[in-house]
């Protein structure tokens, strides 16, 4: 198995925020405090070691208490981007990322990556979930930002992002990947919701 200590968690709060009119997500307030606040404590018992990364207000996520660390790529450039930072400044052997704006995530987000990892030898896991999509048809999809990564995938990312690419899908195509769906009897089929706009981020307010 991998020990909670060699795991460093990432949250990824380095958005443009495009879709909340240019706001910085991870700062918005979701009861009482910064989501991306929120974020982190939940992720910090699940890992043995937290850092974020962000592009901008870098005093108000350091009060936070952990590092902050900006991309490495210029002009926004996506989750790689901050997958790329997260490795880059990773001192233990797996990277664990979590997106900002999804705080109610599952606690056992990290134990069961780790156990997919393990069972199928794997460069990287990834989440699952229940999804809807427009005629209201329920799969399960990956959820790619959610991602556990052996920090020897660095070298394979840097080649990546320097040839151009963007896409998750595309790198972790490139290497053996493991799915874990939350889909099981007790999983909260709303864990992965996320909030893009201030009108979910208010819907994911009033679920909690």
């Amino acid at each position: 198995m991998i020990d909670t200590q060699d795991i460093t968690g990432l949250v990824l709060a380095g958005g443009r925020g495009s879709r909340m009119g240019g706001a910085d997500k991870g700062l918005q307030n979701y009861r009482g405090s910064p989501l991306a606040l929120h974020t982190l404590l939940r992720l910090q018992w699940q890992v043995g070691h937290t850092m974020i990364n962000a592009n901008r207000n870098l005093a108000a996520y350091e009060s936070f208490g952990v590092p902050v660390w900006p991309d490495s790529l210029p002009d926004y450039a996506g989750p790689l981007a901050g997958f790329l930072t997260g490795l880059e400044h990773c001192e233990t052997p797996w990277l664990l990322t979590v997106p900002c704006d999804t705080p109610r995530f599952p606690d056992d987000l990290a134990a069961r990556l780790v156990q997919a990892a393990v069972r199928e030898n794997a460069d990287m896991a990834m989440a699952a979930a229940p999804e809807a999509d427009a005629e209201g048809r329920v799969q399960v999809r990956p959820q790619p930002v959610f991602c556990l990564l052996r920090v020897e995938l660095m070298e394979s990312l840097v080649r990546f992002t320097q040839g151009g690419g963007r896409k998750i899908d595309t790198w972790t195509a490139q290497h053996r990947c493991a799915l874990e769906a939350f889909d099981r009897p007790g999983d909260d089929p709303q864990a992965f919701f996320n909030a893009n706009t201030l009108a979910e981020l208010q819907t994911l307010e009033q679920r909690a």
